[in-house]
């Protein structure tokens, strides 16, 4: 068959037909496609933005025919180019990967974030652990000192003691480790009465020392006297001799600032005394705290009457209160 033979009249004619259709916009069909956010043709720089990505403007556009460009694609809404943080070019309204910004009225990171070198609010003192409310409320304000000696249990005789240091603000640290000690052989109690065989929970004052070796280096008042003797045997048949070579009064039912000797009762005889820390003998006692040889030397060198030491003593439950 013969080729068919154009017209030039109908080329023409097509010719301008097509100059009369609408210009498509360039880089706002969907995202992949040509001229899209990451298709090829779509990226461009725009003014004063080097290296921005996103729909072009004027002349630097791909296929753009000068003017602002809108897309003609069916259901899309009209979007005007806007520069984005950094150069980037995104839709007016929303920021691009590295202009994003936080709703109105939400904080940013930087703005919650605590400020460097200033300093948080003071921490607490310290307390002397395993100490309740009421045991704690016990300890004079102005005692910089305390011996606490926890007992294993309310009818055991064996139990710690423990040093500890007050510094202000600071509050209590320990001053030693805990020492094996020894209290009555019955246990603790509340109330204690002469001949009971329990040690007396509560919170007393050391003020006085004495027994019948030379003073070890005390700050104490110290009593060297030939009457601090103990003779016979403990409870679990130990010998009781050397027991009161250094003693330290325990100010339960007793006047302060005499010797350890001193019979003087103020709650009565029937409320017992004479309960001091004193060298141990391996066994438990009738009423006091008993302390090694080598502890109980180290104890009266710490003791201060400045800090106006303390004991606080008792089985563990019962200083938990």
């Amino acid at each position: 068959m013969p080729p068919v033979q154009r017209s030039p009249h109908r080329l023409l004619a097509a010719t301008l037909l097509l100059a009369l259709l609408p210009l498509s916009a360039c880089g706002t069909t969907g995202p992949g496609g040509p001229g899209g956010p990451s298709g090829p043709a779509g990226t461009a720089a725009g003014p004063g933005s080097p290296g921005g990505s996103g729909a072009p403007e004027g002349p630097g556009g791909a296929g753009a025919a000068g003017g602002e460009v809108r897309s003609t694609a069916p259901g899309e809404a009209h979007r005007h180019a806007v520069p984005g943080p950094k150069g980037t070019v995104s839709p007016q309204g929303t920021g691009s990967a590295q202009g994003t910004t936080a709703p109105r009225g939400t904080a940013s990171p930087a703005a919650t974030a605590p400020r460097r070198g200033v300093p948080g609010p003071p921490a607490a003192p310290a307390e002397i652990p395993g100490l309740g409310p009421r045991t704690r409320a016990q300890i004079p304000p102005a005692s910089l000192q305390a011996v606490v000696v926890r007992g294993h249990g309310r009818d055991v005789g064996t139990g710690t003691a423990t040093l500890y240091e007050r510094r202000p603000g600071a509050g209590w640290t320990a001053a030693s480790a805990p020492w094996p000690a020894h209290n009555a052989v019955s246990g603790w109690t509340d109330h204690h009465v002469r001949g009971d065989l329990r040690s007396p929970v509560g919170v007393f004052r050391l003020t006085d020392a004495g027994g019948l070796l030379p003073d070890p280096g005390t700050r104490l008042p110290y009593d060297e006297d030939r009457h601090f003797v103990a003779v016979g045997s403990g409870s679990l048949g130990e010998p009781l001799e050397g027991s009161f070579d250094h003693v330290v009064a325990i100010n339960y039912n007793r006047v302060p600032g005499t010797t350890p000797l001193d019979k003087t009762r103020p709650l009565g005889e029937d409320r017992g005394g004479g309960i001091w820390i004193h060298v141990d003998h391996e066994g438990p006692t009738q009423g006091c705290v008993s302390l090694l040889r080598t502890h109980i030397r180290e104890l009266l060198r710490w003791l201060d009457p400045a800090h106006q030491p303390v004991v606080v003593m008792g089985d563990v439950a019962s200083l938990a209160r």
